[in-house]
């Protein structure tokens, strides 16, 4: 093999910004926690409405979160990752997105691409919590209406703390999507973690170098995430129920 392993190549000056390329590494990782923390906020308030909604006795709300689901689900990533930033901004009107696209492109890049993160996760989201609500038996929707509760208390302090206790694994799993879905937003120009390994080879040439410490750092997120998620699983678990004790 006549590959020229320079693993010091991470500590060389960068040709911009006053950094080395290590640095561009991390700043890539930066940006790929802070896409993917903000995406999922977003996600999981929105997909916990629509979960609910979904669940709703009034047909109307859950055919519109039915849609919702049907809507953000089945249109690739990519797609949506095109349309909000490169069609959405032309069917605005016009003062608002003349003045979206002069912001500076890095913050339409981060914005567009959280926008599209946060409603495509948050329909997978949407699902968990509604199969989550779906698994509970009826018996507590009954007694909580029976205690006097409204159907919005019921839901808001029966239903939805259980559901929760018992979709923590899906959850995870969707938390961990969101981190390497992230990498899609390279398309659009974001320096996110993977963009900054693949400009590190273009500069370098060194693409095992490259791509095996972004492998690394993806691992490394995915480390924490469950070990994180472990704990708050141990923390949650309903006895009776699958992984309970």
């Amino acid at each position: 093999m006549s590959y020229h392993w320079n693993w010091a190549v991470f500590l060389s000056p960068a040709p911009s910004g006053d950094t080395t390329y290590l640095g561009w590494m991390l700043s890539g990782l930066k940006m790929t926690v802070t896409l993917s923390l903000s995406a999922w906020v977003m996600a999981l308030i929105l997909g916990s409405i629509m979960g609910v909604l979904r669940t709703v006795p009034n047909r109307w709300l859950s055919g519109f979160a039915t849609g919702y689901v049907e809507l953000f689900r089945n249109i690739p990533l990519l797609v949506q990752l095109f349309i909000w930033y490169f069609v959405l901004p032309e069917l605005l009107p016009t003062g608002m997105g003349d003045a979206f696209k002069q912001t500076d492109p890095a913050f339409q890049q981060f914005f567009s691409a959280m926008i599209c993160l946060g409603f495509f996760t948050s329909a997978r989201i949407c699902e968990q919590v509604r199969a989550g609500i779906g698994s509970l038996p009826p018996g507590q929707k009954n007694a909580g209406l029976a205690m006097g509760f409204t159907l919005t208390q019921t839901y808001r302090h029966v239903l939805v703390p259980m559901a929760f206790r018992l979709i923590v694994p899906p959850l995870t799993s969707e938390f961990l999507n969101i981190f390497k879905n992230s990498a899609v937003c390279s398309t659009i120009g974001l320096l996110e973690l993977a963009a900054q390994g693949r400009q590190l080879v273009d500069y370098t040439a060194q693409s095992y170098e490259s791509f095996i410490a972004v492998t690394m750092m993806y691992l490394l997120i995915n480390v924490v995430v469950m070990l994180v998620a472990r704990q708050v699983e141990e923390r949650t678990r309903v006895p009776g129920y699958i992984g309970g004790k």
